[in-house]
Order: structure tokens, then C-alpha cells, then sequence
């Protein structure tokens, strides 16, 4: 497995467990949290697939 890929997983569930803290001081409904997930994973995958090229 790329060691690229296994940062930006371990940075995925970091920023998951930050989002869910400041959801919970913002009290944000469960669809923006879920919008800001979905954002933040195709962030994710489109950064990983530049390094692939």
C-alpha cells in the first residue's frame, strides 16, 4: 500500500474526529457535517490522485 495513502487516511480520521468536535461547540445538523465529510473526501482523493501522475 502507498505511504501517501495511509497519511491522507490517518489525516481523513483526524479531521473527522476535529469536525466532530467543533460540530458538536457549532451544534451543526447531521447534513452539514456530512456535506463537509463528503468535500473534504474528494479533496482528499483529487490531491492523491495529482501525486499519482
Amino acid at each position: 500500500m502507498d505511504s501517501g495513502l495511509i497519511l491522507l487516511v490517518f489525516l481523513a480520521f483526524l479531521f473527522a474526529w476535529g469536525l466532530n468536535r467543533v460540530r458538536r461547540a457549532l451544534r451543526l445538523g447531521p447534513l452539514a457535517y456530512a456535506g463537509v465529510m463528503i468535500t473534504f473526501a474528494i479533496v482528499v482523493l483529487a490531491v492523491w490522485g495529482q501525486t499519482m501522475r
